[in-house]
């Protein structure tokens, strides 16, 4: 191996620390108690270092969101690959978007409620971003109804699922009743 790609591995085992130790906190303590100071003491870089991956926090949420959005596109596939039947696979697909919310707080904010700096919905929107709305499509798609364009009922459903999520977490509405709010979302809305 040469000294080049000695250098380009450590400094991308370096970014992976970044990401994880900003993720650890954040879902720790909430996106608040994420700062370079506190990021550079916890992996024992100096600030300087943290910034020559990272131009600031903001940049460091966006590498959170991506990493959330590969995990949460997985979490998706595998949940909607298992299940027997259209429908049961948006009730899948449903289940596990609420629980990932519900599980990976912080990563779920990233991506969906502060600013890293991603752009969404653009011909520019980076490639994990795309492959999670596609997870959503594959199984929603099905389901849309006749006249319907696919993306645009995932949208509508990604949407419902979001608000669930965020009024689950903020204490509006009761887990206990998320199984029923599932099932009468993927009745009335899933036609197929």
């Amino acid at each position: 191996m040469s000294v080049q790609e000695r250098k380009q591995r450590e400094r991308a085992e370096r970014e992976r620390l970044i990401v994880a130790t900003a993720r650890e906190l954040a879902e720790q303590q909430g996106w608040d108690a994420v700062t370079t100071r506190r990021l550079a003491e916890r992996i024992e870089y100096s600030q300087p270092v943290l910034y020559s991956h990272f131009r600031g926090k903001r940049e460091i949420i966006g590498a959170v969101a991506l990493q959330g959005a590969a995990e949460m596109a997985a979490a998706v596939r595998a949940a909607t690959s298992a299940a027997d039947g259209p429908r049961e696979r948006v009730a899948a697909l449903a289940r596990t978007y609420l629980d990932f919310a519900a599980h990976n707080p912080a990563v779920y904010d990233a991506l969906f409620q502060l600013d890293g700096g991603l752009a969404y919905a653009r011909e520019d929107t980076p490639e994990p971003l795309k492959d999670a709305f596609e997870a959503l499509l594959e199984s929603l798609g099905e389901v849309a109804g006749g006249g319907v364009h696919p993306a645009l009922f995932t949208e509508v459903f990604w949407a419902s699922l979001h608000g669930l999520a965020t009024l689950t977490r903020s204490g509006r509405l009761l887990p206990e009743d998320t199984a029923q709010r599932v099932e009468l979302l993927v009745s009335r809305l899933a036609v197929a």
